[in-house]
């Protein structure tokens, strides 16, 4: 399930993430969005569409929103982005070079599998 999304106005995606809808992305230009491609990116959000190169590109910044998990996710974890976008458990005091930006509020049952978080990449933190 979904609710309440801050998603701003006017973002366009920066190459094609037509394959990238629920994860998380980051800011490569002003306005513009990628992938993320590394656990220690900044996510500017949970991407909620399908974009292919230069169309507008659907960022959940702030809001509970659908996540792709990396793993199987339990409710109360805090997340990060992985190496291919998908949200991670961070754990608090070992992962201190990935940005906790969010926590799980419904599981998914298996990697790849999909989880809602309550999502806030406005002001994201290290995972100390």
């Amino acid at each position: 399930f979904e609710g309440w999304q801050f998603c701003p106005p006017g973002i366009i995606a920066g190459a094609d993430l037509s394959t990238s809808q629920y994860l998380f992305v980051k800011l490569s230009a002003a306005k513009t969005v990628v992938a993320c491609s590394g656990t220690t990116d900044i996510p500017f959000g949970v991407l909620q569409n399908a974009p292919t190169s230069g169309q507008p590109a659907v960022c959940c910044v702030i809001g509970l929103t659908k996540v792709q998990g990396d793993v199987d996710l339990a409710a109360g974890a805090v997340i990060t982005t992985s190496a291919d976008g998908q949200a991670a458990a961070a754990a608090a005091g070992t992962d201190t070079t990935r940005y906790a930006v969010g926590q799980v509020v419904l599981d998914n049952s298996a990697a790849g599998g999909l989880a809602t978080a309550i999502v806030n990449c406005a002001s994201p933190g290290r995972a100390a």
